[in-house]
């Protein structure tokens, strides 16, 4: 009976640990944060609250030996969206090369690495391994260019940059993306939509960072990026591009219940090992 206790017991906690998580997805949204575009040298004073950013990715990335890769990417912002990445914001966010006054870009540079494998089913899985770096920059002529990287290991360069300054850095954490040249939307030489993949990185503003993304205070932690990207050969090194959405969150601290969980284990193990003694 009392075995039956102590697993009935950590049976609950379980469960309890899975509703817990199964119910903070189901009500999921995107955590708002403020933007002070009065910190950008020429930007007019203006304030907003968004909750995702979305732009334009072009990525390098290169296979290896033992199904690696090692991924460049440049990110160009192109949007703030807010209302739970429903509502556009109108802000003075531009591209590189504009020519409409009082503009400015926000870029960021990645790279990262990670495995691959192939199914019998023709899709291809990439799981990213924690490493790399994150860069965030904000481009106040809207003026850089950018030169593409020979290879995945390599991050890409800028010209016209000296005014461009740092915003936030990072590390990637975690990542999975899934290549499936089976979907109806993906052509051997014209998919748009050949797979989709979803990433996390570790988030730190800079002093100039923290004039921009003024809340919260302290701001997140923690980005979260997803987007979309046409087929690819797996062979080389190959370029991709793609849309991709940037959220923000901070680490969550594991569940109680899990906690529990943990717990309890420790006990049993404790009550086992007095008894055999």
């Amino acid at each position: 009976m009392k075995k039956f206790i102590q697993k009935s017991v950590l049976a609950a906690a379980v469960t309890g640990a899975m509703a817990l998580a199964s119910s903070a997805a189901m009500a999921q949204t995107f955590p708002d944060f403020t933007v002070n575009e009065g910190s950008v040298a020429g930007a007019t004073a203006n304030t907003f609250t968004a909750d995702k950013v979305t732009g334009n990715y072009t990525e390098v990335i290169s296979f290896g030996a033992n199904n690696s890769f090692n991924v460049s990417l440049l990110w160009n912002a192109g949007q703030f969206v807010a209302n739970n990445g429903t509502s556009p914001v109108a802000t003075q966010l531009g591209q590189s090369g504009s020519t409409i006054a009082q503009q400015y870009g926000l870029y960021a540079l990645y790279t990262g690495s990670g495995t691959y494998n192939t199914g019998a089913d023709g899709k291809t899985v990439f799981n990213f391994t924690p490493g790399g770096a994150l860069s965030v920059y904000i481009d106040p002529n809207t003026n850089t260019t950018f030169g593409q990287p020979s290879n995945g290991s390599t991050a890409w360069t800028t010209g016209s940059s000296s005014d461009d300054y740092l915003i936030a850095t990072g590390t990637p954490k975690s990542g999975q993306g899934t290549l499936d040249p089976t979907l109806s939307t993906c052509g051997s030489s014209n998919g748009i939509n050949c797979g989709s993949f979803g990433s996390s990185t570790s988030f730190a503003l800079t002093a100039q960072g923290s004039q921009y993304f003024t809340s919260p205070n302290p701001f997140y932690n923690v980005s979260f990026q997803s987007g979309q990207f046409n087929n690819i050969p797996l062979t080389g090194t190959q370029t991709v591009n793609g849309s991709m959405d940037v959220t923000f969150g901070n680490a969550v601290p594991e569940p109680a219940s899990v906690a529990l969980v943990g717990l309890g284990l420790m006990g049993l193990g404790l009550s086992r090992r007095r008894k055999q003694a």
